[in-house]
């Protein structure tokens, strides 16, 4: 595991190295506010206790559970790490004098864009999320004009106007939707979606948001559990192996984001707005995960440039498994089990049994058949610092480059 982060940091830093700079855009942002679903959440489902996670979820980073659905870290903390900030703490989250000064997370697990209903694995909708976050900055500027005493816990008014906006939602307005209706139908509902997402972004902006920072949903039809429901007819698989009616469902819904995104870009002159292609980052890494974290004849140079002493010639650490699960019940060729969470056990057939997680995590794309793994995540988010995947591309705006801790 430790040889394989090594290279997916190398790889990270390789990637960046080739790239130009400048001094235009100011990626120094003092505070970060998170907004989505299970991708991003880093305790608040937990924290609401409507759900609870075992061992071996956060077995890698965390030692422990938490609060992520992962075995280790996310994308947003490996961005987080890349802008020198700290990790988010939940919104929810009220034990251990959280400290919400860089910034704070209000995504939930389960989230969707549209409200939620009585069916709803999350009651904590986009909408819920922004609200949430309206309240916290009207009662955090309240605290601080009475004194100084939480000023270090609290972001300043000043951290709010500048800070950065993150956004990863919809994925399960999307994957969600597959179970009551058609892909005609889901597809009809895109631009209901997406004017209940603009309702939200634009409260924010009207009170003081100014820096946005949005990612497209990923290739929702190549998740396990998607994989087991619906694609059981192969007829109904593309060449990935993917559920293809799902994945032509999140395509649809990315054109029309990022339609939205360019449309706010043009309405909001004095912000930024930054659309971000996650669909392609994690399609790519299914369709050539054994080809990814391969260095093949690195140079003396580039390894005593990155201090990484044992990374030697013809080093292999791609993926071995894109689509099954790590943890989870059923063994291959998915190691999934609707029944049974990963780290759950239960009686299935009148038999106790345990969904475990796998020997190595880092050879897995799928964590627990819903969500990624952290070493999926790392590579997922050393593609998004490259900047070519974002709209406007910033592969020759990033100060941070040679600061970044994977």
């Amino acid at each position: 595991m430790a040889t394989k982060t090594c290279i997916f940091t190398v790889f990270t830093f390789i990637s960046l190295f080739s790239l130009h700079f400048s001094q235009s855009v100011d990626f120094n942002f003092p505070a970060v506010f998170n907004f989505g679903d299970s991708n991003s959440d880093t305790g608040g489902l937990i924290s609401s206790g409507i759900e609870s996670l075992n061992p071996p979820n956060g077995q890698n980073y965390f030692h422990n559970p938490s609060g992520r659905y992962c075995d280790g870290r996310l994308i947003t903390d490996f961005l987080m790490d890349a802008m020198e900030l700290p990790f988010l703490n939940a919104y929810l989250d009220s034990i251990g004098t959280p400290s919400f000064r860089k910034g704070c997370n209000f995504a939930a697990a389960g989230s969707t864009i549209l409200p939620a209903t009585a069916t709803s694995v999350s009651p904590f909708s986009f909408g819920v999320q922004v609200s949430q976050f309206l309240r916290f900055k009207a009662r955090v500027l309240e605290l601080l004009a009475k004194g100084k005493k939480l000023a270090k816990y609290l972001p300043t008014e000043e951290f709010f106007d500048k800070g950065l906006y993150m956004f990863d939602v919809g994925q399960n307005d999307i994957a969600g939707a597959f179970y009551s209706k058609t892909l005609d139908q889901i597809i009809a509902s895109i631009p209901l979606i997406l004017v209940e997402f603009e309702t939200g972004i634009k409260r924010l902006y009207d009170n003081g948001a100014r820096n946005f920072w949005i990612h497209n949903t990923g290739p929702v039809g190549c998740l396990t559990q998607n994989v087991l429901r619906f694609g059981t007819d192969p007829s109904k698989l593309d060449e990935l192996g993917c559920v293809s009616k799902h994945n032509q469902a999140a395509r649809l819904f990315n054109l029309q984001l990022h339609a939205l995104s360019k449309k706010l870009e043009g309405q909001f002159s004095d912000a930024n707005v930054t659309y971000v292609d996650i669909y392609t980052i994690k399609s790519n890494l299914i369709a050539n995960y054994t080809k990814y974290g391969i260095y093949l004849f690195l140079s003396r140079t580039m390894i005593s440039l990155f201090m990484v002493k044992f990374v030697k010639r013809n080093v292999i650490a791609g993926f071995e498994q894109p689509i099954m699960a790590c943890c989870g019940y059923g063994g291959p060729p998915l190691n999934y089990d609707f029944r049974i969470a990963c780290g759950q056990t239960k009686i299935l057939n009148g038999t106790s049994v345990t969904a475990k997680g796998c020997a190595d995590s880092s050879d897995y794309i799928s964590w627990d058949g819903i969500h990624y793994t952290e070493a999926a995540n790392q590579f997922v988010s050393s593609q998004i610092l490259t900047g070519k995947y974002s709209d406007p591309p910033f592969s020759d705006k990033m100060p941070f480059l040679l600061k970044l801790k994977f």
